[in-house]
């Protein structure tokens, strides 16, 4: 019997490196899908691409879908990227780093990659324990989608297997995730978090990604080789 087949969603972040590192050490046969959605931190684009080449994914693919012209977001070009939030404003409430429907997006092109391949896993590093209150990171959010896949897709029609979203993070605070990653290998030096990376392409350090980040690196006690 052949491994399992899965597609792998890979932002170029601490999440979605530490579950394309997790979905291999379970023996699956990933294949990354990175997508250029108009960010303003295109760095994790390149990131992702080292990341998949370091952990040794069957394949790496990538998708530009310029969500800007329709989906305001700060993340995008519309308005500024919030900077040095409290630990409690972080979380409370939908930041204006929002953008409208992308995981809905996201998992819809990974379903289409996944139902080519012949998939039956789609995994995706959503966190809802240090996210910053994006509300398509909650676990409802999840299982609403794996109904959509089961009522629109040939696969679940003709009854030939469902295709799961697996989210193995999705309760883990960044902590956890930053020792998990460190144990299966990943190399952090390799990811990026910014939202919006000074003019010399450093890392703000004060964005909520680079908060949550540095949270993270420091409860679990390991220096983050990305600004060490």
């Amino acid at each position: 019997m052949g491994k399992i087949r899965a597609v792998v969603l890979l932002s170029g972040g601490v999440d979605s490196a530490t579950t394309l590192a997790m979905a291999l050490s379970e023996g699956k046969e990933c294949h990354a899908l990175t997508v250029d959605y108009g960010q303003r931190h295109r760095r994790e684009i390149d990131a992702a691409e080292r990341i998949a080449t370091s952990l040794g994914a069957a394949q790496h693919a990538y998708l530009r879908m310029d969500l800007r012209p329709f989906a305001t977001s700060a993340l995008t070009g519309g308005g500024e990227v919030p900077r040095h939030r409290a630990p409690e404003e972080i979380g409370q409430g939908i930041p204006p780093t929002y953008v409208p429907a992308r995981n809905t997006i996201l998992l819809a092109l990974a379903l289409a990659w996944a139902e080519s391949l012949e998939a039956l896993e789609i995994f995706i590093g959503a966190n809802v324990q240090d996210y910053s209150g994006y509300p398509d990171c909650r676990p409802e959010f999840m299982s609403a989608f794996e109904e959509v896949i089961r009522l629109g897709t040939r696969q679940g029609a003709e009854g030939r297997g469902e295709i799961r979203i697996l989210t193995p993070l999705i309760r883990w605070s960044k902590a956890q995730i930053v020792k998990k990653g460190v144990e299966l290998g990943v190399d952090f030096g390799l990811t990026w978090s910014c939202y919006d990376p000074t003019e010399r392409g450093e890392p703000c350090r004060g964005c909520d990604a680079c908060l949550i980040r540095a949270k993270g690196f420091a409860e679990a006690g390991l220096p983050d080789p990305l600004i060490s």
